[in-house]
């Protein structure tokens, strides 16, 4: 897939003459140590980032438990309260039918 760029103007590359003197200009040694350096960079931000995202997963791990134990604790004392009612609806005594209603008519029988 081909990207199209807004302004249609074609790309320019830094002029090869500055790229070519920064590289001629400095020593394999000097180049080594410059790569070195950027790569302990690097690792030491890693190394931060990994860090903090473990302090970040562990947080959030902690939460999700607490959240899951707090829940809990809120279903079952439900059900207890759910199961105390149901014991109190079941130990009332039934209503006795109101007096002055009529009887329901027996069907005949053909």
């Amino acid at each position: 897939m081909r990207h199209l760029r807004l302004d249609h103007r074609p790309r320019v590359s830094p002029a090869p003459a500055a790229i070519t003197e920064s590289v001629l200009s400095k020593s394999p040694k000097e180049m080594q140590q410059e790569r070195a350096e950027a790569s302990f960079k690097r690792k030491e931000v890693q190394a931060r980032e990994a860090t903090k995202a473990m302090a970040d997963y562990q947080a959030a791990t902690a939460a999700t438990r607490e959240k899951t134990a707090r829940l809990r604790a809120q279903r079952l004392a439900k059900e207890a309260a759910d199961r105390v009612l149901a014991d109190e609806e079941a130990a009332k005594p039934k209503a006795a039918k109101a007096k002055g209603t009529k009887p329901k008519a027996a069907k005949k029988r053909h």
